[in-house]
């Protein structure tokens, strides 16, 4: 069932607000402000909204720390920014035009890094990066700042999980890869169709026993002088930039 997650990105906080009402490429729906909220503080904020035409909705402090979803940074107040390329996995595999390319965060929490992937995932041109929304850092004003600003504008495919996400990929026809530092094939040999799905697990538990049971072929970077992993933002970067390279005359 899809949510307001699945068509926004919620950013809160008085400054990230600000920021967005003041960024006129950037639709904003709505401003959710607490209704404690007062001086010139909460005053600027409805001023930055009326000039921007936004709809100003008043609630309680404690519904604003459900709906940000971070009681300790919202500062009481939150606006709903329209995500244009983001939309249910579901509904993006049943498509006319399914993506060719789809990456798959497995247990990635680490907003600096689910920011860096959206970004570089983005730019290498992959058709759909799927954030479940459980498991997985929400993008919310750290992921967004990682990401310079990408965010609101990367190809997010949502659903539940990531375990999810895999068998859906697989029944639409979706060989799945999933980059495993002890892999014995390597990335840069391996036979990969233009239409696949890659899976990037979390640095310490890598890829789920879940979502493994669904994954095609274990694919590794090779390393050299000593090293034995990257971060796993870093290796997303490698994969992306491959699968263009390797796709580059299709994009």
């Amino acid at each position: 069932m899809a949510s307001p997650k699945d068509r926004f990105v919620t950013v809160y906080g008085r400054k990230p607000v600000l920021e967005a009402l003041g960024d006129t490429m950037l639709q904003v729906d709505k401003v959710v402000l607490a209704d404690t909220a007062r001086g010139p503080a909460a005053r600027e904020i409805l001023d930055a909204a009326a000039a921007r035409g936004v709809e100003v909705q008043r609630a309680t402090a404690q519904r604003v720390k459900v709906l940000a979803g971070n009681g300790k940074q919202d500062q009481g107040v939150l606006a709903d920014i329209v995500a244009p390329r983001m939309k249910l996995l579901e509904d993006a595999l049943a498509g006319p035009r399914p993506p060719r390319g789809v990456l798959v965060l497995d247990g990635i929490t680490t907003p600096a890094n689910v920011g860096m992937i959206l970004r570089t995932a983005t730019a290498a041109g992959m058709g759909g990066i799927v954030v479940p929304r459980r498991g997985v850092a929400g993008i919310d004003p750290l992921v967004v700042k990682a990401s310079a600003g990408v965010a609101f504008h990367a190809p997010v495919l949502r659903c539940a999980t990531a375990a999810e996400a895999a068998s859906a990929l697989r029944d639409a026809g979706y060989p799945l890869f999933a980059l495993d530092a002890g892999a014995r094939t390597s990335l840069f040999s391996a036979s990969i169709p233009e239409k696949a799905a890659f899976v990037l697990g979390s640095e310490t538990a890598g890829v789920s026993a879940e979502v493994r049971a669904h994954v095609s072929e274990l694919l590794s970077i090779p390393m050299r002088g000593g090293v034995e992993s990257l971060n796993v933002a870093s290796a997303a970067a490698v994969l992306c930039f491959e699968h263009l390279r390797r796709n580059q005359a299709t994009y």
